[in-house]
Formats: C-alpha cells, sequence, structure tokens
C-alpha cells in the first residue's frame, strides 16, 4: 500500500468553539514542511467548519481526493471525509497510534465517548454534523489535546457503553463454520467487492477484524447489516480480534503495540469486549473468536505471559458462550502450546500461519490428536493481491476445516 499524501485543501480562519454543540470544525491544513518539524510545532485543519490544531507533522489526507487511501491507526494521520468503495490496504496491519479521523455524519445529539480497553475517542457534533474518531496508543495525552483544541470536553467524556443485546437478526453460530478456502484482509470489503468475490473467488469465507486494542485499519464498513448480508449470500466468517501483543513490537506492528502486561485480567478483559464487538455484529453463541498474536521470540517469561492471557481469554469465553480461537505462527504461538498441551487450557481452534502455499489444514508441527475435530484454520500464503470480477484485494490465504462444535 503507498503512504498517504497530504492534501492542499484551502486554509480557512480558525473558528473558536465554545461548545461541543457548536461543533467541531475542521479546516484543511497545509502539507508538513520537508525537514521534520520540532516537537511542539502544529498546524489547525479543518472540516465543515470545525477546526483542531494537530502536530505539524501528521499528514493530512483527503479522503475525496483520495477515495483509494486506507484509514489506518498504526500510522499518525488526520483523515478527512468517508473511504471510498475500494480502500487500498494492505492484507494485514498491527498497532495504534494517534490519529484524528473526521467524517461529515447525522447526529441527533453532541456526544463524546472513550473507550478505555480499545483506547479510542469518539465524538458527534449536531451542527454541520461530524463524527470524530480519534484512537491513541502511548499518547493518550497528545489526542486529548488535539480533540480540546475544537472545543470537546473530553475531560468529561462518558465510558463507552459495551453491546449487551444481540444485533437485530444475529446470524447463527454455523456462521463461524466452514470447510475450504478463505481469505482474511485488514479491512471489510464494499458489498461490490465481496459480491464480485463471491461470483468469481474460489473463497467461501472471509476473516474480519472486529475490534482490539492493536486493530490497525479502520472499519467504516462492518457492520451486523453487513455481516447479515454476507451471510445471506453464503459467506462465512472467522472474526479476528487484535488484542494486547506479546510483545510491544510484535510481528507486523509499525509502531509499538499494546503488549501484555498482566496476562490473566488482560486476557479476561479482551475477552470480554471481543463478545461485546461480536454481540454488536450479530454473531451468536456459539460462535468462533480468535485471538491474534503476532510472531515473537518463544521462551522464559514471555511463554508463560501469552499462555496465562490465551487461558484467561479461553475461559472467559466459554463463560460467556462464545468459542475460544488463537491466531499465530507455527514457530512461536503454535509451538507454545503444543509443548504445554499437557498443562495448559488450549483454544478451541487454531488458526495457525506457515506460509508454504499448502493448502491444507494437517502440518507436521501440529500433532494429530490436537485441534482434531474439524478445529484449525491454515493460514498458508500471505500479503497477496488478487483480481476478481475487477475487484483487486490485497489478502491472505487461509483453508479452514472448522465445525460448529461441541
Amino acid at each position: 500500500m503507498r503512504s498517504p499524501h497530504p492534501a492542499r485543501p484551502r486554509l480557512r480562519p480558525r473558528r473558536a468553539l465554545t461548545a461541543l454543540s457548536a461543533c467541531v470544525v475542521l479546516a484543511a491544513a497545509a502539507p508538513a514542511a520537508a525537514r521534520p518539524a520540532a516537537d511542539d510545532a502544529t498546524k489547525t485543519v479543518s472540516y465543515r467548519g470545525h477546526t483542531f490544531t494537530v502536530p505539524a507533522g501528521w499528514p493530512v489526507v483527503d479522503l475525496d481526493q483520495e477515495p483509494t487511501a486506507c484509514v489506518r491507526f498504526d500510522r499518525h494521520a488526520v483523515y478527512l471525509g468517508t473511504p471510498g468503495e475500494q480502500q487500498d490496504c494492505p492484507a494485514r496491519a498491527v498497532g495504534r497510534t494517534e490519529v484524528l479521523w473526521v467524517q461529515s455524519a447525522v447526529a441527533t445529539k453532541a456526544s463524546v465517548t472513550e473507550d478505555r480497553t480499545s483506547r479510542v475517542y469518539r465524538a458527534t457534533a449536531t451542527n454541520e454534523g461530524i463524527s470524530i474518531t480519534a484512537p491513541y496508543g502511548e499518547g493518550r495525552a497528545e489526542i486529548q489535546r488535539v480533540l480540546r483544541s475544537a472545543g470537546l470536553p473530553v475531560a468529561t467524556a462518558r465510558a463507552r457503553e459495551p453491546a449487551r443485546t444481540p444485533a437485530a437478526g444475529a446470524v447463527p453460530a454455523d456462521a463461524t463454520a466452514y470447510q475450504g478456502r478463505g481469505f482474511d484482509t485488514c479491512t471489510a470489503p464494499s458489498q461490490r467487492a465481496m459480491n464480485a468475490w463471491k461470483t468469481g473467488s474460489p473463497y467461501g469465507a472471509v476473516g474480519v477484524y472486529i475490534g482490539g486494542v492493536n486493530r490497525a485499519c479502520a472499519q467504516a464498513r462492518l457492520t451486523s447489516e453487513w455481516v447479515r448480508t454476507q451471510y445471506a449470500n453464503g459467506w462465512r466468517f472467522f472474526p479476528l480480534y487484535a488484542g494486547r501483543q506479546p510483545t510491544s513490537g510484535a510481528g507486523s506492528c509499525q509502531n509499538s503495540c499494546a503488549s501484555i502486561t498482566d496476562p490473566v485480567p488482560q486476557g479476561k478483559e479482551a475477552a470480554e469486549d471481543a463478545v461485546a464487538q461480536a454481540v454488536a455484529l450479530g454473531f451468536a453463541k456459539g460462535s468462533v473468536l480468535y485471538n491474534d498474536l503476532e510472531q515473537y521470540a518463544t521462551g522464559g517469561a514471555l511463554t508463560t505471559r501469552v499462555l496465562g492471557y490465551l487461558e484467561a481469554w479461553t475461559e472467559r469465553l466459554h463463560e460467556l458462550g462464545y468459542r475460544s480461537g488463537a491466531y499465530g505462527s507455527v514457530s512461536s504461538l503454535v509451538a507454545d502450546l503444543v509443548g504445554n498441551a499437557g498443562k495448559a487450557t488450549l483454544p478451541d481452534v487454531i488458526h495457525f500461519a506457515h506460509w508454504n502455499n499448502e493448502n491444507t489444514t494437517l502440518h507436521t508441527a501440529i500433532p494429530a490428536e490436537l485441534w482434531a475435530g474439524h478445529q484449525r484454520i491454515h493460514q498458508y500464503a500471505g500479503n497477496r493481491t488478487e483480481t476478481y470480477g475487477a475487484v483487486t484485494i490485497n489478502i491472505d490465504r487461509d483453508q479452514l476445516d472448522v465445525g460448529t462444535g461441541a
């Protein structure tokens, strides 16, 4: 994927906001200087009459001018507008840093909420309606300054309440059961793309990132309606959760990832959040939810943390009525799980990564007696660009053998 380039929209005078009901004002920013800006250098960016002060080094991406740009939360940027139908996103991206995304929206009330588990502020404003998504990594204070510059009362932001009741028309648990080829990608494809790939591709299942503190791609299209439509059209799913990572620089992290530091409470928290996201999207009890754990160096305290985290994840998912899945490399996560199979609580389904181009769920690293009852997915190729029905998506390829379970 190409890096986003600063847009050059017309500058407008900045207007102070006296209250949230006056709405957030986004005016366009000048491009960052060629040389590195000082740490405290800033610029103003405006959109629909609402203005923010952001670090001078953050590129500004006008999504009307760059409709294929991928809205990502693993690199500093300001995104203005709504993503195009065919975003040029990578197959996978993991990590979280400070980002500002502002788009037009029909807002019935002004509000500011914060989800501390996923590390994101969300806000709406009614005058010249907009919605704001502002994720953060270690720089929570920095993103708070950006939001305050537009008059947003972040100090009194409400905690975001998780979904507690299933979405209307929730899909049944067999939505996560499938035998055959599938693909996963960073952001949920458009309906046009899903229709074209259903007709022209060899795939029948799609991996979607439903949440997690390290989910890097925005999910502008991933809604309960999207899930219901794909299910009705014959697609099946493997929902992925990009939670805390074994280390801050694990695997695909472009910037530091939130890492596992307190395994049991954090594994339990991840399970509860994953279920809340699954409920909101309409995945019923009995569905498999997969915790994405990127490549890491096995052994010692790190292995102990990973096993404790996954055990807490699995046990809490079971208490909440869901099945546990885990994604990881055969050389790290799978090696640790297999090596500790006699004393660790294993996930119900293993999604193992080995890019050997062999679309089979058998692997020499996994004993035949483990995950033997339709409990495997093999990610056998990665970062492949494929086109079907004139729609191109960057994907990872997967072979699934997942049943409905006991």
